[in-house]
């Protein structure tokens, strides 16, 4: 019985089981839909970052009344929308703001998802095609992320680890080029003591590590300096990569930590990794004004209420994954922001 195990998994590691199920032609033109209106939140979002000059929107005909006003704030949503695209097209300096912002963004988001795809495809795990998801237009950054969902059971352990952290890893691979541009390419203004530039509506974007070696290393002031598209696509690029490196769940950090720890330390790792953002959420609440710790706090919690898939099989990962590993865990530290903003 053992021998037939064996067997069995050196040939999933040779010659994966292909029975990928391929996508059909209406569902392409779903997920071109749903990426083609996340390119287009993200520009808008780009867009509005980059500070456009709006002019006043004044209510419409008909809608001066009880009745009308009823109607003004989806009105005035709309027509906010509708006057910064027109404004870009104006004025082409925002719009190539926007689409740089876009463009990069979507770059990060498409390596990602891709890494998992690729994986899933070469080990034979039917999954979905990338899902984007837009946000409404006019919020921060633009999307949601995306994420592509397994319709099968993963084979082995090593297809579970390699699925998993693929995903992080080649969105990282492309972030790094665009954090270097997005850093080398502030902009240095003299300010006020105490004061900062990466900022958006009073919304200050603390560093990662990755931006602060950087900056080190080209002796930029980062604290002095004023961010660019590229910057704010690499920012959210490397908080993307580090919330799903949490080793909570079914979250791709999880994946890695089932797959090296087993199912049981899994578990406690995911509850203490909980706890501790949790923990941190307060203080960011206390020391930088901001409320984005409970968000995290609260997906976190859902997703130690998920089920995590469970491979087939638990064969050992072998000397070069546990490597990748240990990669994977500097990724994470070089990304991942305690206090990713303070609000004043």
């Amino acid at each position: 019985m053992s021998e037939s195990i064996e067997t069995h998994s050196v040939a999933a590691e040779i010659a994966p089981p292909k029975h990928f199920a391929k996508p059909t032609p209406r569902q392409w033109l779903v997920h071109i839909a749903f990426f083609v209106a996340t390119a287009f939140t993200t520009t808008v979002c780009g867009i509005m970052m980059a500070g456009p000059e709006l002019g006043s929107i004044g209510p419409p005909p008909g809608m001066r009344s009880l009745g009308g006003s009823v109607l003004m704030i989806p009105w005035y949503y709309v027509a906010t929308v509708f006057e910064i695209v027109r404004y870009a097209i104006a004025h082409p300096q925002y719009l190539g703001q926007g689409l740089k912002f876009s463009g990069s963004l979507l770059a990060i988001l498409t390596a990602h998802e891709s890494g998992h795809y690729l994986f899933c495809r070469y080990y034979g795990v039917d999954a979905t095609l990338p899902f984007f998801i837009p946000q409404p237009p006019l919020l921060i950054p633009g999307t949601f992320g995306a994420f592509i969902r397994m319709k099968s059971v993963v084979p082995s352990r090593r297809a579970l680890f390699d699925i998993g952290l693929a995903g992080p890893l080649a969105g990282f691979i492309v972030l790094i080029p665009i954090a270097f541009v997005g850093v080398l390419t502030v902009q240095h203004v003299p300010l006020i003591a105490g004061e900062a530039t990466s900022s958006v509506g009073g919304i200050y974007f603390n560093d990662p590590l990755l931006f602060r070696f950087i900056a080190r290393l080209f002796k930029i002031d980062l604290e002095n300096s004023v961010a660019n598209s590229f910057y704010f696509a690499a920012w959210v690029g490397a908080l993307v990569t580090s919330l799903n490196l949490m080793p909570v769940g079914p979250l791709e950090g999880g994946h890695g930590t089932l797959s090296v720890f087993g199912k049981s330390w899994h578990q406690w790792i995911g509850v203490v990794a909980f706890v501790t953002m949790a923990l941190m959420s307060v203080l960011g609440w206390f020391w930088h004004g901001s409320p984005s710790g409970f968000v995290y706090v609260v997906l976190l919690a859902v997703m130690l209420r998920v089920r995590h898939p469970e491979p087939e099989q638990m064969e050992p990962l072998g000397l070069a994954r546990i490597i990748v590993g240990v990669i994977t865990l500097i990724v994470f530290v070089l990304c991942f922001l305690p206090f990713p903003i303070t609000i004043s």
